[in-house]
């Protein structure tokens, strides 16, 4: 069972995973920065993993595709302190700082930011205000963000294009997008705005290039990755079953086996 204490309008989340492991997807509507206080984090995008255990921090891009894999480490929970970087401060920031805006980085990827004594200050002044009986004053939590924005900058001298970069998903290239993120378990919704169009335009684009529905045509690729990863990967099915797009385990074993009349156990067996 995941618990999260949060205060809402610090954007500070304090996230404890009670099991062995647990699964989410992410797609941030706002940038975060992240640390792992104990436990282990994987991070499983398109075309590259990251593994993050206990002092690490990242840096999470708003609206990018991430598969968040928490898991018990050396007989600790996973724990972690997210802070969110709100739109308003950091165009307020910018906004103070024009020289400071340059090119839009579009990275798809993860920022690993390096040690530092000043993060490590950062989020242990943190851990106090999740023991509050009363919510934490938003003059202080804005406060604390752009502290966080002040320090990331100081660290990672890169961070400002992106985070200066406040456009909205463009219209790209929808077949080239959902060959790379089909192992996503999101809403169609989400996919028709990660890909520039309204719902219905995405539905109508779909259909013309694929010439099938997008649950379809999302079900048997997400079945025939799982089929590899289970044959030449030799994969168990309860390894695999989330990261492939299934929500549980059951329904996954359903699909498989009336897509290819084996259930996974037993084509994991052979």
């Amino acid at each position: 069972m995941i618990t999260k204490q949060t205060n809402e309008n610090a954007s500070i989340v304090f996230t404890c995973s009670g099991t062995s492991k647990r699964s989410t997807e992410l797609t941030a509507e706002e940038h975060s920065v992240v640390r792992v206080l104990s436990g282990e984090l994987k991070v499983i995008q398109s075309d590259k993993t990251y593994v993050f255990g206990a002092g690490d921090t990242y840096l999470l891009p708003r609206n990018r595709l991430a598969l968040l894999v928490k898991s018990d480490k050396d007989g600790e929970p996973y724990k972690a302190i997210v802070v969110k970087l709100s739109h308003n401060i950091l165009r307020s920031f910018y906004e103070a700082n024009p020289s400071l805006v340059n090119s839009v980085s579009k990275t798809d990827h993860i920022v690993r930011l390096g040690k530092s004594p000043l993060f490590d200050s950062f989020f242990d002044s943190m851990i106090p205000y999740f023991n509050l009986e009363y919510q934490l004053p938003p003059e202080l939590s804005q406060l604390k963000i752009r502290e966080a924005v002040t320090i990331l900058r100081t660290v990672n001298g890169d961070v400002d294009s992106i985070l200066s970069d406040f456009s909205e998903p463009h219209k790209i290239n929808l077949v080239e997008f959902m060959q790379t993120n089909f192992m996503f378990n999101m809403p169609l919704e989400k996919f028709s705005y990660l890909t520039g169009r309204s719902l219905t335009t995405f539905k109508r684009d779909f259909k013309k290039a694929f010439n099938t529905t997008p649950q379809k045509w999302l079900t048997q690729k997400r079945l025939e990755l799982a089929r590899f990863q289970l044959t030449e990967q030799k994969r168990k099915p309860i390894d695999i079953y989330f990261e492939v797009g299934f929500e549980n385990l059951s329904h996954f074993s359903y699909a498989f086996k009336k897509e290819f009349g084996i259930t996974p156990r037993e084509l994991a067996s052979h």
